[in-house]
């Protein structure tokens, strides 16, 4: 039976691997009865280390990732039970111009037809509610120019998720057809239907 531990470490040198997480970059956290356990803030998180456990209410330990209330208010207004914060490029980039992403690629089009684009400074309330108010009814959300939230039943399935995204997004790059909606029609506020 594999341990929490190695679950994070396994997930987190698959975000590595597939350039989804540079450096120290990026969090994950697993719902536990009282709380969660999620990465140390600055650890890489393909050898994370000791986890932190961060109770639902009250101070989350200094240790606890900077990103500790997006993943608390996940918690709080959904059945989510894992949570994976990436830095995948292309998401980002196409997050940049607007404010939902629709997949053009079958795989996305079949597990995440659109993808929500919220606000929000990395590690505020603000952000926080904004992505978990985006998961409530989808299973990934990017915070624009800064990252991908993802959930599911596992950390592997919101790894799933991730990768997913990040895959739609570089395919309509790829397509060059992102490229023309961007200076044609895309931008935030009048997106393609």
């Amino acid at each position: 039976m594999t341990s929490l531990l190695e679950e994070f470490q396994k997930v987190g040198k698959r975000l590595r691997e597939e350039g989804l997480v540079d450096a120290n970059f990026g969090n994950m956290s697993v719902r536990e009865e009282d709380g969660f356990s999620i990465t140390r803030t600055g650890s890489f998180l393909d050898s994370p280390g000791k986890l932190v456990f961060v109770p639902f209410d009250g101070e989350a330990p200094k240790q606890a990732s900077n990103e500790h209330q997006a993943h608390r208010e996940i918690y709080r207004i959904t059945p989510h039970r894992a949570v994976v914060h990436a830095h995948p490029p292309h998401a980002v980039a196409l997050s940049l111009h607007h404010e939902r992403i629709i997949p053009a690629d079958c795989e996305g089009e079949m597990f995440c037809p659109e993808i929500q684009v919220v606000t929000g400074a990395p590690g505020s309330i603000g952000m926080a509610q904004n992505v978990a108010k985006a998961l409530v009814e989808h299973r990934v959300v990017i915070v624009r120019g800064h990252g991908t939230f993802a959930a599911g039943k596992t950390l592997e399935e919101a790894y799933i998720m991730t990768s997913l995204a990040e895959h739609s997004c570089q395919v309509l790059i790829l397509s060059g057809k992102e490229c023309h909606d961007t200076i044609n029609s895309c931008q935030p506020g009048n997106q393609r239907e």
